[in-house]
């Protein structure tokens, strides 16, 4: 008889011996609700972007002006949770339950500091961005109101990231991929809303993904503070009748997160800052170049998002088998993950570079968008597989707490490889060129990290 994901992940902690093929259910089981979750998110994205596109190029080039300062403040926030949802992986996997939930109520208090930050941060300075990013005056008006909204609604995307990683890290991907597949139906018809029928334009594209982000971040903690078997903690306070009270800060527990989460944070923050120079460097090539660049990057997010569905089970496998003290299992999840990743992240290389045009042709219907966008695609499908290499090995490394040097490797790769050819090849072939370098970097990292995931060092952390 077929067991089930609960079973298996049981088998983990209880260190029972598992065949490959129960392994391999056991990553697929995991991975699928993550996979389907990640490329529901990229269809809303693609269906939002497709909305804005319909407006015109100028409200598409304003929001890809700032997307990638969006991308960097979300990043920031999801490495401030994975440093507490890491150790929380640990404690289960050790079956030390009270530890992983004295973990989270660290992670709450936290978290929302974190993300009230950043929120200030995005007030502060969403006037002056457009123009530090090289905007024009005719978008910089709606990329400054849009990235503030954004800002401002980054504290329920930030509840909403932490509860659903404490999910995943208990090993429940289910309850996470439902509401993440529930949100992005929730933005669309909010954006159909905000921006049609209120007339809202670019903002309403920020408002609609705010008020999804609201109503999902209310389901995903209650689903974890309440529903959780392992992390519920309001049940337990009223079965003791106990008070919720705010917990002190535990110095040891946050230092543990600041030591997994700051690398992850400082790679975020500049490889945020090298997407924003990417940004700089295509800005000189004009509107359409700009909006053309904002919509491939969107299409080809449906290309690796599996990936970091992938990613995402390897990371909960990791923890729990290094949790376990499972070392053999766990090496095993970390090479039949990436294998996986790869395999499909080549089969999705392949569905983009033969459908770019119609990819695109969903996004913009202006011709000259289409065709420099296509063309970008066609580009990137070749580093697909070794793209995805660099994804799963790096959620792998993060199961096992190894985040310094693989962050390191990142943004030497990112910055010593992407940007100096992006910007030597700019200037002579436009957005080609800037893709071109993309690809080439892409594929250097991957070869990287999987040099790094065979030495097994990252093992003996």
């Amino acid at each position: 008889m077929a067991k089930n994901s609960e079973q298996l992940l049981a088998f983990i902690r209880e260190g029972r011996p598992m065949t490959q093929a129960e392994k391999l259910r056991l990553i697929v089981s995991l991975s699928v609700p993550s996979i389907l979750a990640q490329i529901s998110a990229t269809v809303m994205f693609f269906i939002d972007a497709a909305m804005v596109g319909h407006l015109g190029e100028r409200a598409t080039a304003a929001i890809g002006l700032v997307e990638t300062t969006t991308w960097l403040m979300g990043g920031l926030g999801s490495a401030a949770n994975m440093g507490f949802s890491v150790q929380v992986a640990h404690f289960i996997g050790a079956n030390d339950f009270e530890a992983a939930r004295r973990v989270l109520r660290q992670a709450l208090v936290c978290s929302l500091l974190w993300s009230l930050m950043l929120m200030t941060a995005a007030i502060a300075v969403h006037t002056h961005l457009p123009y530090w990013l090289g905007g024009s005056a005719d978008i910089a008006h709606d990329a400054s109101l849009y990235f503030m909204l954004i800002g401002v609604f980054g504290v329920f995307f930030q509840m909403e990231g932490l509860a659903g990683s404490m999910l995943k890290c208990s090993g429940n991907m289910k309850i996470p991929s439902i509401l993440n597949i529930m949100m992005c139906v929730l933005d669309v018809g909010f954006n159909y809303l905000f921006i049609y029928i209120m007339d809202m334009g670019v903002v309403g594209a920020a408002m609609g993904t705010g008020v999804a982000e609201l109503i999902t971040a209310a389901l995903m903690l209650w689903f974890l503070l309440v529903r959780s078997p392992m992390l519920s903690i309001v049940s337990r306070y009223e079965v003791r009748g106990a008070r919720c009270e705010v917990p002190r800060i535990e110095y040891e527990t946050v230092k543990t997160a600041f030591k997994i989460g700051a690398p992850m944070g400082l790679q975020h923050l500049l490889m945020g800052g090298a997407q924003i120079v990417s940004t700089i460097i295509v800005a000189p090539l004009g509107t359409v170049a700009i909006a053309a660049n904002s919509l491939a990057i969107t299409v080809e997010s449906l290309c690796y998002m599996p990936g970091y569905g992938i990613a995402e089970a390897a990371t909960t496998l990791v923890g729990q088998g290094i949790g376990a003290g499972q070392r053999l299992l766990t090496r095993s999840f970390a090479y039949m993950s990436v294998g996986l990743g790869i395999a499909v992240m080549t089969l999705m290389g392949i569905f983009m570079w033969v459908f770019a045009s119609e990819l695109m042709g969903l996004m913009s219907p202006v011709e000259q968008i289409i065709a420099q966008g296509s063309e970008a695609l066609r580009i990137e499908a070749w580093a697909e597989p070794m793209f995805a290499a660099a994804i799963v090995s790096n959620g792998v490394f993060i199961g096992a707490a190894d985040t310094l040097k693989p962050a390191i490797m990142s943004l030497s790769s990112m910055w010593a490889v992407r940007l100096t050819l992006a910007a030597t090849l700019a200037p002579r072939f436009g957005l080609r060129g800037v893709w071109t370098a993309m690809a080439i970097e892409l594929t250097f990292r991957g070869a990287i990290f999987l040099t790094r995931l065979f030495r097994g060092r990252w093992l003996t952390k």
